[in-house]
């Protein structure tokens, strides 16, 4: 049964990390770096202490009484994370969701659950898997044949967003009224996507160096509630930390692409829908902090192990692949890339069921 309400958590975090984008493409007016940092005030800044006022009593007293050495370590992922994050949205704009998505999520899926497993192997701590148990356990192996099956998925639909980017050669106006050759830039989008990719692993070492937090909640929350298992909310503390480094990386980021496009004039320009753009920009902020929400719901169910991590990034391809589709990002190409892409996308399906199989067997 936890197995199961693990994927199931961790499939509403991949379809809210899927979705996150969508309300952004509603922005009219502004530049990216404008929506981005007002939709990360929400993702960074307002939501994240708002859910652990609402879920963990005295959160703020666990960060004031933990030490500097792992708030500071905590915050310098959350950092790093953060310019991963904001790769992201530029991997997104110049390759499409549904490619973008791919290549960045799949390599943040590979390093961020191998990493900490190989890190395990040679520094043991109780409680930890490392990759020598996942490779002598069955449920490892299993786990481990859903990454690689995931792989082939990500590979899959890497070339099916190749053939489209040659079929879709022609002049266009993108979801936010600026006129551009084509939407896709794939091989500067490609370079943003693989830094991002890689930086954004950095995510899950977070959490790593700020369980210390999370264990305080969980266990005050354990001895009020006997015998009803692990607290579902008990990294929402954790996150409030991590996601000051996000915001900090997001924050350089966006002031310097706003002086240097002049885009800080952004929010005095007349006939701009600043109200809605605002709003849009809540929604996408808010959807997007709410994939960790469910992640650690998750995660409390399955384990910070592999299997967390491949999952939450498995749905998360998945869902924004198949978003590609229905917003018709893939409109206009020929059946064959069609048929690439809904193939790499059940690909990516049998993973995810593979390693749900996987850790039932623990």
């Amino acid at each position: 049964m936890n197995a199961l309400l693990g994927v199931i958590f961790h499939f509403l975090g991949g379809f809210s990390s899927g979705s996150f984008y969508l309300p952004y493409k509603k922005v009219k007016g502004w530049q990216w770096e404008t929506f981005w940092l007002i939709g990360g005030t929400f993702s960074w800044i307002i939501v994240p202490p708002l859910a652990a006022y609402l879920t963990i009593p005295n959160f703020w007293a666990i960060i004031q009484n933990e030490s500097s050495s792992i708030l500071g370590l905590t915050f310098l992922f959350g950092a790093l994370w953060g310019i991963g994050g904001f790769m992201y949205g530029l991997g997104v704009r110049y390759l499409g969701v549904a490619l973008g998505s791919s290549i960045m999520l799949g390599l943040t899926m590979v390093i961020g659950s191998l990493l900490p497993s190989i890190f395990y192997e040679f520094y043991p701590q109780t409680g930890k898997d490392n990759i020598g148990l996942m490779l002598s356990s069955d449920w490892g192996k299993m786990v481990l044949l859903g990454l690689l099956i995931c792989i082939v998925g990500i590979i899959i639909s890497g070339k099916a967003g190749v053939m489209k980017d040659r079929e879709l050669q022609t002049d266009s106006v993108d979801p936010h009224g600026m006129e551009v050759k084509t939407e896709y830039k794939f091989g500067l989008g490609l370079t943003v996507a693989i830094i991002s990719g890689i930086l954004s692993a950095c995510f899950n070492f977070g959490l790593e160096a700020g369980k210390p937090m999370a264990h305080v909640a969980n266990e005050a929350w354990k001895l009020a509630n006997p015998g009803q298992g692990e607290f579902l909310f008990q990294n929402n503390v954790t996150y409030v930390v991590v996601l000051w480094g996000g915001m900090a990386s997001n924050l350089i980021g966006c002031l310097y692409l706003a002086f240097k496009n002049k885009s800080y004039t952004d929010y005095t320009q007349k006939n701009v829908p600043v109200v809605k753009n605002i709003i849009f920009c809540a929604l996408a902020g808010t959807m997007w902090f709410l994939q960790f929400f469910f992640y650690g719901m998750g995660e409390s169910k399955m384990g910070n192990g592999a299997s967390s991590w491949i999952l939450h990034m498995a749905f998360i391809i998945l869902i924004a692949n198949l978003w590609g589709v229905i917003i018709k990002e893939w409109k206009g190409v020929s059946r064959k890339t069609i048929s690439t892409i809904i193939v790499g996308m059940i690909v990516m399906l049998i993973s995810i069921l593979i390693v749900g199989y996987g850790n039932s067997l623990r």
